[in-house]
């Protein structure tokens, strides 16, 4: 036979492509579907001698769904062949043998993925046919790509039925004031919409599940026995983490509760879906249907759905309608649960280094030193003032100069002490010649009067002389003048006993601290303290606590008591009036004591006041 005549045998027959025409258009199943599809291609194409087709699976694995002839053929000689196209994602032609037979195969991608591969067997020669074989391949992947799409649109159409079931659903919820009665109107809009005979729902309480709303049901306590086996039902779902259907032929899934309920609904299938959300079971939804009617994978996806979308909204309910004394209560449990349960590394670290400080703390001991405020005053302080009435002549020195001892502080007016001893001069020698005369003349009475009289006149003189003397005003030891200016009021009037100026030694000083007097009965004469002064921040002088003035005086609104303290040492950079911070020696106390004092001692204030 020529090689006209076996192409000519290869022709497909008419009856043939009608038959499989036929039995593609009758497919009811996607098996058969694939099954006629590639039935049909095999008759359109000349010299087919077998046929396979692969689809992909999770994780792109090919796997053969159709072949044909059926029961027949070696489809292991298709094998190299589609593994080059699966590699490659484009149609290849390889011839097999020696005898003329080629193997085509050719890739079915949809939005750039493949998601089927066909393989055909020929044994035609020439490359006309090989060229019509592939067109026809070509052509006919459409149809693949016609079942794949029809399929995304039911289940596309289908998920948006049970999200506007569950929107539908979730509006009717929301509209209910209570969460008691939002869950029994979601149990029951859910039973009407999903055909169920009855759907629970429940929530966690504790470690146990408690049946929250049974649909058709306004009493859910009204037969025991049905609440506590669907409440074990819930708690075995929760317990395994995941989605119990019954029956079931999964032997890795524990249903012996599940059971136990069909068993007394005759034979109804139950289906329980834990509801999850924010790291935590809180609830059970629990749906049956009578036993002619299990549950489908596309009910178990309604129903996920629903749960999804309205579980944590249920729960947000529940959760907002608890009383504070729940709300504290859960908010404990929720706090311990992340210390003390898995994960949140970082409050739990934080947690054990406060308990490591505050172990210290405790323990630990330290200085308990009292802090005051402080002042240096000179040990002396000496006031000049002005002996007599006068005017101010000269005044060289002011506050904050330094004197030397004997220094000229200020010169008063001396004119008229000056004229007034004139006067007084004059009037002794007038009585010093009549004295003489009264003498010459032994007039005895007359010279005892006279000589009285000269007494008067040089006491006079002698206040005279005195006056003077004391007109210059003079430094009593060398120091600083702590106050004092008259440099702007010379020529002004003075009254004996005013304070002109006021001189202290640099030698000698004494520390003022200004205790709180809810901390004086910690201060004792003779404790040991270091002060830093605001002038001078980086030395710190010693003093020795020396007296106690036990009167307290007013600032700032709160009580101070004076207490004195001698320096250690003095430094010639210290000056009168120079404040800062002291710290006065206590004892050793723990540390906690110390830092809670205040606070303990408010508290302790504040109870003894309001109670009786």
């Amino acid at each position: 036979m020529n090689s006209a005549e076996q192409i000519q045998d290869q022709e497909p027959s008419v009856g043939a492509a009608v038959q499989s025409w036929a039995e593609f258009a009758s497919a009811s199943s996607t098996q058969e579907y694939y099954q006629g599809w590639i039935g049909l291609q095999s008759a359109l194409i000349p010299g087919a001698v077998q046929s396979l087709l692969l689809t992909a699976g999770e994780g792109q694995r090919f796997s053969p769904v159709a072949g044909w002839p059926r029961g027949g053929g070696e489809p292991a000689r298709l094998s190299g062949v589609l593994e080059r196209v699966i590699e490659d994602g484009r149609g290849l032609v390889m011839e097999l043998d020696r005898s003329g037979r080629y193997a085509m195969a050719y890739p079915v991608a949809v939005d750039g993925r493949m998601f089927a591969v066909v393989a055909v067997e020929l044994a035609a020669a020439r490359e006309a046919d090989l060229k019509r074989a592939m067109e026809q391949l070509q052509w006919g992947a459409s149809w693949l790509e016609l079942l794949l799409r029809r399929r995304q649109s039911d289940e596309d159409q289908a998920q948006l039925a049970r999200l506007r079931t569950a929107v539908d659903m979730l509006a009717l919820t929301l509209d209910r004031p209570s969460c008691g009665e939002a869950a029994m109107t979601f149990v029951t809009e859910l039973a009407a919409a999903s055909g169920c005979e009855r759907v629970s729902l429940g929530f966690v309480h504790g470690r146990s599940v408690r049946l929250e709303a049974v649909s058709h049901s306004a009493e859910v306590n009204l037969k025991m026995n049905l609440t506590r086996n669907i409440e074990r039902v819930m708690d075995e779902a929760l317990l395994q983490r995941r989605e119990i259907s019954f029956p079931t032929d999964d032997a890795t899934v524990i249903c012996r509760e599940h059971e136990v309920l069909s068993r007394q609904q005759a034979m109804a299938a139950v289906l329980t879906l834990p509801l999850y959300g924010q790291d935590r079971y809180y609830g059970a939804l629990t749906v049956e249907r009578a036993a002619d009617q299990p549950f489908s994978a596309r009910d178990v996806e309604f129903f996920r759905a629903v749960a999804a979308l309205a579980g944590p909204i249920l729960e947000a309910r529940r959760q907002a309608d608890r009383s504070v004394p729940a709300h504290a209560r859960a908010s404990l449990e929720e706090a311990a649960g992340r210390l003390l349960g898995p994960r949140y590394y970082g409050r739990k670290l934080l947690l054990a280094a406060l308990a490591c400080v505050a172990l210290f703390l405790f323990f630990a001991e330290g200085d308990y030193r009292l802090r005051a405020d402080v002042a240096l005053e000179g040990a002396v302080r000496r006031a000049v003032t002005a002996p007599f009435d006068g005017f101010i002549h000269q005044a060289p020195f002011r506050a904050g100069d330094l004197v030397a001892a004997g220094d000229v502080l200020c010169l008063l007016d001396d004119r008229d002490l000056r004229l007034d001893r004139m006067v007084t001069a004059s009037r002794q020698r007038q009585l010093e010649q009549q004295y003489q005369e009264a003498v010459s003349l032994h007039d005895r009475a007359q010279s005892s009067i006279i000589r009285a009289q000269l007494g008067q006149v040089q006491a006079e003189l002698d206040l005279a002389d005195a006056q003077l003397a004391r007109t210059s005003l003079k430094a009593p030891f060398p120091g600083l003048i702590v106050s004092g200016d008259l440099s702007q009021r010379l020529g002004s009037a003075v009254k004996q006993g005013d304070v002109l100026f006021e001189v202290t030694p640099l030698d000698s000083y004494r520390v003022i601290l200004k205790v709180d007097e809810r901390r004086i009965a910690d201060v004792r004469a003779g404790q040991r303290g270091e002060l830093v002064l605001f002038s001078l921040p980086g030395q710190e002088y010693g003093f020795t606590v020396s007296k106690i003035t036990p009167i307290a005086k007013a600032e700032e609104g709160r009580n101070y008591f004076r207490v004195e303290a001698a320096l250690d040492s003095v430094d010639p950079n210290l000056r009168p009036g120079m404040e800062g911070v002291g710290k006065v020696d206590v004892d050793r106390r723990r540390l906690a004591l110390i830092w809670v004092r205040d606070m303990r001692e408010w508290l302790t204030l504040l109870l003894w006041k309001w109670l009786p």
